[in-house]
């Protein structure tokens, strides 16, 4: 049960004990990810491990951490398939439409920080709630026949989830540390299946519906009207902390820019981040302009997240069991190498096979990136401020990546230059991806 004052939400310490802060590199590289390896610096005694939600609770609770992240891309996700209309009933520019796509990454990223103060400001289970009431007061008023509406309800949706994207990965270290993998699966493969269900069946329903695009939007609200509603219960929950440890979680971690592993969990964040949305963004053109039609080409795309579901979900679950975090993370990269490889040979031709190399290799490398953040923070507190670094910085480089890409694609005639850096950012992303892996904790005070 749980707190919701400053004195209690983020100070719950982790189950992992207390993995060696990253100023030390020579921790076992054998030990399983959330065992110990050595006491925290200054020789302080290691935190008593947190009971984590257990029975009906867990159950409970799971159920409304899965319906909370499918809301986290579907009223983003369903505009790219509108764009066509949005752009020819409002009269905005394709530059106006890009920028209606891109918002809210930056949303992501720059409003990423603000979570962790409002986490212990308000608790993290009413935080929670809170962002489901912004995505939909978001879609509401999308409902206006207006652009500036449009605009300012995706701002408004883009700041509630990037709220939860970074309360989430704190709230299974904290209730689900003992099965960490587990949850992390369940909360990105929702991600993914969000993003999926919107990206196949929002044209479908408007034209079933005969809805005008204004409407069709604000029907991906009443999800997150039923998740409001399952996590209402949340916040009546109620945690006992101790003096020492509310005073502890009132103030953000220390020295975690400084830190080695922290920026490697980042740039892991970043790089996989970019990499999914630059390709999300093109993919469809790149088969379009190889022949493929729209409609075929916008399912290639629909298709390559319902593989991604399938990685999103196994990778944290067998880390650990079967491979360890850093094979897994290679074996992502090389998936998606594969897949850009093959459009550069035969985009139209191979494009299934293409398209379930990416999805598998990109839905792994997502579970990868929030696993991490769960994994390399000794406890909630760092769990937030790492979850809030990782994601600050991560989608911010993400935003630049689709605009990017476009640019190098008109300076070079086609597609075979914008791929190529693709494949080759791909080889800093293993990097980081091999460090981040290594079972150590973050440092910072």
């Amino acid at each position: 049960m749980h707190d919701h004052g400053p004195a209690a939400t983020l100070s719950a310490p982790g189950t992992g004990g207390a993995a060696r802060p990253d100023a030390s590199d020579d921790a076992s590289a054998d030990a399983p990810a959330d065992v110990p390896t050595d006491a925290p610096a200054g020789g302080a005694a290691p935190p008593a491990p947190a009971p984590g939600a257990t029975g009906r609770r867990a159950l409970c609770l799971g159920a409304g951490v899965i319906l909370l992240a499918l809301n986290l891309r579907p009223a983003l996700v369903a505009v790219s398939p509108l764009a066509g209309t949005i752009r020819d009933e409002s009269g905005m520019t394709a530059a106006a439409t890009s920028l209606l796509t891109a918002l809210p990454l930056l949303c992501f990223g720059l409003l990423a920080p603000i979570a962790p103060r409002l986490g212990r400001r308000f608790g993290m289970e009413r935080s929670l709630l809170g962002t489901m009431a912004l995505i939909c007061a978001g879609t509401a008023l999308r409902l206006l026949d207006s652009v500036v509406a449009l605009f300012a309800g995706t701002v408004v949706i883009g700041a509630g989830i990037a709220v939860a994207n970074v309360l989430l990965p704190g709230l299974i270290k904290r209730d689900f540390a003992a099965r960490s993998g587990l949850m992390t699966g369940l909360y990105s493969m929702s991600l993914f299946g969000g993003a999926a269900l919107a990206a196949g069946v929002t044209v479908p329903v408007q034209r079933a519906a005969g809805l005008s695009w204004q409407a069709t939007l604000a029907c991906w609200g009443s999800l997150a009207v039923i998740a409001l509603a399952v996590w209402l219960p949340q916040t009546r929950s109620r945690t006992r902390t101790s003096a020492s440890a509310a005073r502890e979680a009132a103030h953000p971690v220390r020295g975690l820019w400084r830190s080695p592993l922290a920026w490697q969990v980042t740039l892991y964040m970043g790089l996989q981040s970019l990499s999914y949305y630059a390709a999300a963004a093109w993919l469809p053109t790149m088969l379009t302009d190889a022949g493929m039609s729209a409609g075929d080409a916008g399912w290639m795309l629909s298709f390559s997240s319902l593989l991604g579901i399938a990685g999103s979900f196994f990778a944290p679950v067998i880390v650990g069991r079967r491979l360890s975090a850093g094979a897994l993370a290679t074996i992502g990269a090389v998936l998606c190498a594969a897949g850009f490889a093959g459009m550069l040979a035969a985009p139209a031709g191979g494009a299934y096979v293409w398209m379930t190399l990416l999805g598998l290799g990109q839905g792994a490398a997502i579970s990868l990136a929030l696993l991490f953040i769960v994994q390399r923070a000794p406890d909630i507190r760092h769990t937030a401020q790492l979850s809030s670094m990782a994601q600050c910085f991560g989608y911010i480089l993400a935003a630049t990546g689709p605009a990017v890409l476009g640019a190098v694609h008109d300076a070079s005639g086609g597609w075979t230059v914008p791929v190529v850096v693709l494949l080759v950012l791909l080889v800093p992303q293993v990097a980081m991806g091999l460090g981040a892996a290594r079972p150590r904790h973050v440092a910072g005070r």
